[in-house]
């Protein structure tokens, strides 16, 4: 059957056929399958303890898919253990990329892949290289694995002495790959509320988020330079940027939560406090889950938190946003403007003109379409302002935080998420295609002073 599929696929198709080749709306094309195919088995009365609707179904997939975690129904008590596996393929899939998990099944039954599927790949991986691309699938799919094995022997380990052996085995697979792919579902309401206090357990699904925002070039480029100076600039910035950000806000939440009693004040010692805090300062760069209640967080907090899920995680990884890396060369780029400097530079190394403008493209669309999002949903939801807009870069980001509006989104709001959702998953890549392959322009025009600021 899958020989077939790929056989069909790689026809060669005439001239006309190729040009009309799109991979950014085969990928979409792609996720509106799966999103449909879960739909429909979600809606199966085998996969819930009492019926849903359609369109709880279609908004559970699509968060499973695009890795977001936002949910209208509780995941533990509404669907059954086949709706919970559902969901688990429905994340594995989405997390990895479709195209993933398409070109390993290629190459290992033989198959040598058609020019369609190298650029299909390319734009799944964000990669400038075809060659790199098919590599980055066994990469991509071998680290994926391997961290998950760790990560459920580990967690298991934890939950196997309160739940059994059984449920405790089932936990630490559901959270692993959860939290692995950046997902944020959780098997209770509160999420990971009853384990604020547990280390073991809180910095086990820490570090599979972050392992899994971090992205394979990363930890595979650490595996295999296990130091500092041997590593390049890209993986030092990604390290660097993720470590400051992660210290930043933990610290931030710590001081803005502290006193809070429906918060870190509701917690004894400052070692639970401190957990706490970079838990949730943690998380928000497309995690999804939490240990505090995210609707009692001060407004503080909560502004903080739109700017983490904005930025996301690294390029090539499980998470959203604009990226960090984004985020650190626009950082740098107004640096190097106030400095006097015209070139963007890190550790010796400069930036290419593409890429800081191609850093802008990614921020300018992110912003418009949260705005869009937020415009639509104050429209269309009865909530505070505070909480739509935490709704709507949450779905961008793919983060799955919510404070407390998705259950208030009324059928034109659940749309407008799953929209934002499958934009905020799809829309880099698609960003990827558009300024790798396209049409370049041969004609300079003379320059002009236009004011600015």
């Amino acid at each position: 059957m899958t020989a077939r599929l790929f056989d069909l696929v790689g026809k060669k198709p005439g001239p006309a056929k190729q040009r009309r080749i799109n991979p950014p709306r085969l990928l979409l094309q792609s996720f509106l399958v799966l999103i449909g195919l879960g739909a429909a088995l979600l809606k199966l009365p085998v996969a819930t303890t009492s019926p849903i609707t359609w369109m709880e179904a279609a908004f559970t997939a699509t968060s499973a898919v695009t890795v977001t975690g936002l949910v209208v129904v509780d995941t533990g008590s509404q669907f059954t253990l086949f709706g919970q596996l559902v969901i688990l393929t429905l994340i594995q899939l989405g997390g990895l990329g479709l195209m993933t998990f398409a070109v390993l099944t290629a190459l290992a039954l033989g198959f040598k892949l058609k020019l369609q599927h190298q650029l299909v790949a390319q734009e799944a991986f964000n990669e400038i290289s075809l060659h790199t691309a098919r590599r980055a699938g066994a990469s991509i799919a071998g680290f994926a694995l391997t961290a998950e094995l760790i990560g459920i022997v580990i967690l298991s380990s934890f939950f196997v002495p309160e739940l059994g052996w059984s449920e405790g085995i089932y936990h630490g697979i559901f959270y692993t790959i959860s939290a692995f792919n950046n997902a944020g579902f959780a098997l209770s309401p509160d999420s990971l509320s009853e384990y604020v206090t547990h280390p073991g357990i809180t910095l086990s699904v820490t570090a599979l988020f972050i392992a899994g925002g971090l992205g394979y070039i990363v930890m595979m480029e650490l595996v295999e330079h296990r130091s500092w100076r041997k590593l390049s600039v890209y993986v030092k910035i990604i390290l660097g940027a993720t470590l400051v950000l992660n210290i930043i806000a933990t610290l931030a939440v710590l001081v803005l939560e502290f006193a809070n009693p429906e918060t870190l004040g509701a917690l004894d010692s400052f070692t639970d406090k401190l957990l706490a805090a970079w838990f949730q300062g943690t998380t928000p760069r497309t995690a999804g889950f939490n240990t505090l209640d995210i609707g009692a967080l001060t407004a503080g907090t909560s502004v903080l938190m739109l700017l983490l899920m904005f930025i996301g995680g690294a390029p090539n990884s499980t998470s959203s946003g604009i990226k960090i890396s984004t985020f650190v060369i626009l950082l740098a780029a107004t640096r190097s403007f106030l400095r006097g400097n015209l070139k963007v530079s890190f550790f010796r190394r400069s930036l290419s003109q593409e890429t800081v403008l191609k850093a802008l493209a990614t921020a300018t669309l992110g912003m418009a379409i949260i705005f869009l999002a937020v415009f639509s949903l104050s429209a269309t939801v009865n909530d505070e302002f505070l909480d739509i807009a935490f709704e709507a870069v949450s779905a961008f980001g793919t983060v799955g935080l919510s404070r407390g509006t998705t259950g208030e989104l009324g059928t034109v709001g659940q749309w407008i998420i799953m929209a934002v959702m499958l934009i905020g998953r799809l829309g880099p890549l698609t960003l990827g295609y558009t300024l790798t392959i396209r049409r370049k322009s041969h004609v300079q025009y003379a320059t002009t002073e236009f004011p600015v600021g």
